[in-house]
């Protein structure tokens, strides 16, 4: 090192300078190395790990760089951080373009420009929120964590320099379809309306029909990334509390780093969590169907971004239910029932039990000699069963990503030159192709579509039981299924009630649609604190 005498004699050292160029690319390595290295796993440690607080910061600068690393600030197209000034103080107004009502943010702006240093003091903040701001959902919060998550919501978020708080102002604005009524779940008479999905919208047709102050709505926060608002409805004064503790305590356990999907995956974390192929909750897209499940003490579990809710506790038999049947007489709707019922039945059995009488043709009863091939085909009788299994699936999964001007041609092309050609050339029996059409209708018929899905794997399973095993593959098989789905239960409630454990009224209730004022309780297995749906001085004639 350089060394030089001054005039007075002492020794002075050449420090040798720094370019500004090298300390700001210095200081980019190092920030470039601490993004690398972070490994946050949810917004409130990523806010930690950049300020070492959630706390808000005291000042703008600072608040913008710990922005610009968590949520994206200058990055993010969407999100925006507006700077002014209201009453000689600065302030920032951060949002995510998309979310905002522009002409409620508009009004609020307005208003708070118009305000002079005289109008406040020095709880500005507080002042501005209690006083000068003009909207009805509003609150503060000093944490910054919580502030950034309600923005990722749709929330305004608006700071006042030296506040150490921010105001949170409920502007959000959502992408939504319009009302339509559910494809699955049509009727012929009845609510057009269904589901869409915002959770906002879906509570609020609930409510219209379900007016009740006992209804409660709990919403919670699921996912470490995605936030997905899930809702709890019940009728407090009816639901079991004991139940809605055990679903709530359920959903609030989840850690995962998000629902995208929805319901579903809500679904598998809570309920469904093994290889069980029928399905333990019932899913719905008609408010009127959540809101009669309600006033029976049913739970409905709502997911944001989810056209359809799941019901719970469910049955067997309560997924065989449709609205259909509630909005004809009652003699018509215990006919539909009974047809839907039967094809319920077809589509599990009809294809076993036909294929054991071809095996086995000693076990036809008198007069039902024409069951059976009246030919035979090349291909053994299961192998056909197989091949038009998998070609019914394979035209369903077919028909879901074909675009509707080409299904009509689809469908032409399965039935005639697939269906009529396979037979005339002798590959398949006709009596293979008509039975396989029959189970299909059964199971497109079932009102629950998972459920659908299910009972065609029990097909196919009962199949290749009776095929190895003739008449005993079949019995047991058949057992093997009923044992199954009584040991299945839905949040401690029977799989197969109220056949097992056996309840008559129950039955009753099951097999025939009662009229109204005949059905005076609510099903014993949802275990209601208020069992009753018509009031003391009521008799079942409806005559006070």
């Amino acid at each position: 090192m350089d060394e030089k005498t001054t005039h007075s004699g002492e020794l002075e050292t050449d420090i040798p300078i720094i370019p500004p160029s090298e300390i700001k690319a210095l200081e980019e390595q190092e920030l470039k190395e601490k993004r690398e290295a972070e490994t946050s796993d949810s917004t409130e440690e990523s806010v930690i790990y950049w300020q070492q607080t959630d706390h808000v910061p005291a000042k703008l600068s600072d608040l913008k760089k710990v922005l610009k690393e968590v949520i994206g600030l200058g990055v993010s197209f969407d999100v925006v951080f507006r700077e002014m000034n209201f009453a000689g103080r600065n302030a920032g107004l951060l949002f995510l373009n998309g979310f905002t009502n522009d002409a409620i943010v508009t009004d609020i702006l307005t208003r708070l420009t118009y305000l002079t240093p005289e109008d406040v003091s020095n709880q500005a903040l507080t002042e501005m929120m209690t006083r000068y701001i003009p909207h009805v959902q509003v609150e503060r919060d000093t944490r910054l964590s919580k502030v950034i998550n309600e923005v990722l919501s749709g929330i305004c978020a608006l700071f006042i320099e030296d506040a150490h708080s921010a105001i949170l102002l409920d502007t959000r604005k959502y992408p939504v379809r319009g009302l339509e009524e559910p494809a699955v779940e049509r009727v012929v008479r009845g609510a057009r309306d269904g589901f869409t999905e915002t959770l906002v919208t879906n509570v609020n047709l609930v409510r219209r029909r379900v007016r009740d102050p006992g209804l409660h709505v709990e919403v919670m926060k699921v996912g470490r990334r995605t936030r997905t608002d899930v809702c709890l409805l019940f009728i407090d004064d009816i639901v079991d509390r004991t139940q809605v503790e055990a679903i709530r305590r359920k959903i609030q356990e989840v850690d995962l780093e998000g629902l995208p999907i929805g319901d579903k995956q809500l679904e598998e974390a809570i309920v469904n969590k093994g290889w069980h192929p029928f399905p333990l909750v019932r899913y719905s897209e008609r408010p009127d169907v959540v809101s009669s499940h309600l006033l029976e003490g049913r739970i409905v579990v709502m997911v944001d971004t989810s056209p359809s809710v799941m019901i719970m506790p469910t049955t067997f038999l309560d997924l065989c239910m449709h609205a259909e049947e509630n909005r004809q007489t009652p003699f018509m709707g215990t006919y539909l029932r009974w047809i839907r019922f039967l094809g319920i039945f077809a589509s599990m059995f009809l294809l076993p039990l036909w294929m054991l009488l071809v095996v086995h043709p000693e076990l036809k009863p008198p007069g039902l000699d024409i069951i059976g091939p009246q030919e035979n085909a090349k291909i053994p009788i299961i192998l056909q069963f197989m091949i038009v299994e998998f070609g019914v699936d394979l035209l369903r999964l077919a028909a879901v990503h074909t675009p509707t001007p080409l299904a009509s041609a689809m469908g032409l092309i399965a039935a005639i030159l697939i269906g009529d050609i396979a037979v005339k050339t002798g590959l398949f029996v006709n009596e293979v192709v008509l039975y396989m059409a029959v189970a299909s209708i059964g199971m497109y018929a079932t009102p629950s579509y998972e459920l659908g899905l299910a009972n065609r794997m029990v097909r196919l399973l009962l199949l290749l039981a009776t095929a190895l095993f003739a008449v005993k593959g079949f019995v047991i098989g058949t057992t093997l299924l009923i044992l199954l789905l009584t040991t299945h239960r839905s949040y401690n409630s029977s799989y197969l009630w109220p056949f097992i454990p056996f309840s008559a009224k129950a039955m009753g209730e099951i097999l025939f649609r009662k009229p109204l004022l005949m059905s005076r309780r609510r099903p014993s297995i949802n275990k209601t604190r208020d069992n009753t749906k018509m009031g003391s001085e009521m008799n079942p004639r409806g005559e006070h």
